[in-house]
């Protein structure tokens, strides 16, 4: 019961981040999240995406298509099968993630703990 409740608190203290976050940045953390990997690894398909942010690829194709309503992600045809489907930064999403980079939210002091 005691690892149940320690769980409920990273939750509380994951959602508490979220909410400072989303009210600075505009983005919920899955955006924010998709936008970091996407500048980490330069493109991906929305099934790397999907693997990269542990989500369903119904979830998956939300995040990826409210970013890119935001101006912040581009999709591209994959070169070598035109089928294939690849999202990168535009520059916009390059200037939102710097931005996430230098920008101090306060972080509830149970996450700094386990960051």
């Amino acid at each position: 019961m005691d690892t149940l409740c320690k769980i409920r608190d990273l939750y509380q203290a994951i959602a508490e981040f979220e909410v400072r976050f989303e009210k600075v940045h505009h983005l919920c953390l899955n955006e924010g999240m998709l936008l970091c990997c996407l500048f980490r690894h330069g493109r991906l398909s929305s099934g790397e995406i999907a693997e990269q942010l542990n989500l369903t690829n119904s979830n998956t194709s939300k995040v990826i298509r409210a970013v890119e309503d935001k101006g912040y992600i581009e999709r591209n045809l994959g070169s070598n099968d035109r089928r294939q489907m690849y999202f990168s930064l535009t520059d916009e999403g390059r200037k939102i993630v710097k931005e996430m980079e230098f920008c101090h939210i306060e972080i509830p002091e149970l996450l700094k703990s386990v960051l």
